[in-house]
């Protein structure tokens, strides 16, 4: 089976989350084997609490890109894999595993992807989300509150000490590595419907899918929507 490898990279809170649903969305859920690069962190429960929060997340050695290289190309050969779950409130893996299905595409999303060699290597299309930095620190401050029980203080402190040097250090510089730059995130509809028609012809095209496609195109014509292009 002829796997499509997308990955889906940029800053935190710029909107990674939201093209990723966009395009699964668009391309079909049911067609695509989704893995975040955040499940891979790797596990420090060695360490006391205290220790663990004083870490340095936001630096590509935190993740564990090894294992994600090798489920990858587990999934290109069409074998499942166990997909890490991680704790964010604790920052250690949980005992728990998320089973993914080889699909015909492979979309990957994560701030450091384009970061590492190996994983870029495995990667047939790149997009970079490019969003303003003020509205990707809003975006942060108020994911970690919300969802991940972080104090303001605490966010904002990590935002200056790691977040931002480690996003100009090592984000910043990977962009030049993406084949598709989508500026202003999921707020971009026209950039996304583009992305998603070229993406779903690029799966029909690797699998011979000419039927398929044509009648994903019928289909579109009948959805009041027009979800695709």
């Amino acid at each position: 089976m002829s796997i499509l490898v997308i990955g889906v990279a940029g800053g935190t809170g710029s909107g990674k989350t939201t093209v990723s649903e966009a395009i699964l969305s668009r391309v079909g859920r049911d067609r695509i084997a989704y893995i975040q690069h955040d499940s891979y962190y790797r596990d420090r429960s060695d360490l006391p609490f205290e220790e663990r929060a004083r870490l340095n997340y936001d630096h590509p050695d935190a993740l564990e890109n090894e294992l994600l290289v090798k489920h990858i190309r587990a999934l290109r050969q069409g074998k499942a894999v166990r997909v890490p779950v991680y704790d964010f409130t604790t920052h250690t893996r949980t005992s728990e595993t998320r089973h993914v299905e080889p699909r015909r595409v492979v979309l990957i999303e994560g701030i450091l992807i384009f970061a590492d060699k190996e994983l870029r290597d495995l990667m047939d299309v790149k997009i970079f989300v490019d969003t303003d930095a003020d509205i990707r620190f809003i975006r942060r401050l108020q994911r970690d509150i919300e969802e991940r029980g972080r104090a303001p203080m605490s966010v904002i402190n990590q935002y200056l000490n790691t977040v931002r040097p480690m996003h100009l250090e090592f984000v910043e510089p990977s962009k030049r590595y993406a084949d598709v730059i989508i500026p202003e995130g999921g707020h971009n509809e026209v950039a996304i419907e583009m992305v998603a028609a070229r993406l779903k012809a690029l799966v029909a095209e690797r699998h011979g899918c000419a039927r398929w496609w044509r009648k994903e195109r019928h289909d579109s014509h009948n959805q009041q929507r027009g979800f695709y292009v």
